[in-house]
């Protein structure tokens, strides 16, 4: 019921689509909202179903405008499983956007990265994801659509065009395993030297859910991660939030001309010019 109430409430608000994509913007990266043209805003507490915003760093407001022109939904601020024990927090927001006509989708976040050749202020697409917080955002759905495969869940096709952006921009931009652990507390070094034995690249506290409820709702799906520290014990790294907050201010203006140049990519498709 509250999405169906959610989309009334949307709608109503002046947020019917179709979109060209719908962006959800990590700790410390909501300024990429700043940079919308034609924008309008709602608070998230004023929705139907939508989450509160319980993390510094993430406002909880959606807003609707155009990047490069094409019209986009920017979630400013995500909730998290560590927030109250529920993977699908963003079950809502993310069906919202589908409903209104999100052609795909675009993850953000922060990241420690386990390689220090790609430290803070770096940015790199998620390629794959191991989850080691034991959680999963389809617990409890009871149709068969909660056995969603995930085998090329990060959509090959928003990754080349992510790839093929961020050369126009003259920026780096690696493929990067990400590990989800459930947060709140950071990862200890044993943790990390684990997750690095297992394949992992960058360890984080969120996407994960996201990218399973995305592909259940039939959404492409990609993550772009901003590195914000190295993981625990790598080089002397000792992460914490405030850290977080302040490397992601500073890798929003890198990420964001990448947004644009991604966005003005994607193929033009009828009603979202």
């Amino acid at each position: 019921m509250s999405e169906a109430e959610a989309v009334t409430t949307l709608r109503a608000a002046g947020f019917s689509g179709p979109y060209a994509c719908a962006i959800v913007t990590g700790t410390g990266l909501g300024t990429v909202a700043a940079s919308l043209d034609d924008a309008q805003a709602l608070d998230y507490e004023r929705i139907p179903g939508f989450p509160g915003a319980g993390v510094s760093g993430h406002r909880g407001r959606l807003h609707r405008g155009r990047i490069a022109g094409r019209p986009v939904l920017v979630f400013e601020g995500r909730a998290h499983a560590y927030e109250r024990g529920d993977a699908g927090a963003m079950r809502v927001p993310l069906a919202c956007a589908r409903a209104l006509g999100a052609r795909r989708l675009l993850l953000t976040n922060a990241s420690g990265s386990l390689c220090p050749e790609v430290g803070p202020g770096r940015l790199a697409v998620l390629a794959d994801h191991i989850n080691l917080s034991g959680l999963n955002p389809l617990i409890g759905e009871a149709s068969d659509a909660r056995f969603v495969p995930m085998t090329g869940a990060y959509d090959p096709g928003l990754r080349a065009g992510l790839r093929a952006a961020a050369s126009a921009c003259g920026l780096d931009l690696p493929d990067a395993v990400y590990a989800w652990f459930s947060g709140p507390s950071f990862e200890t070094p044993a943790e990390v030297r684990m997750a690095g034995i297992l394949g992992a690249d960058l360890v984080g506290m969120s996407t994960v859910p996201e990218v399973i409820l995305a592909r259940f709702l039939g959404l492409p799906v990609a993550a772009v991660s901003a590195v914000t520290n190295l993981a625990a014990g790598i080089a002397g790294g000792a992460p914490h939030h405030a850290e977080t907050k302040a490397v992601a201010a500073r890798a929003a203006g890198d990420l964001a001309r990448l947004i644009a140049a991604f966005v003005a990519g994607l193929p033009p498709e009828e009603g979202d010019a």
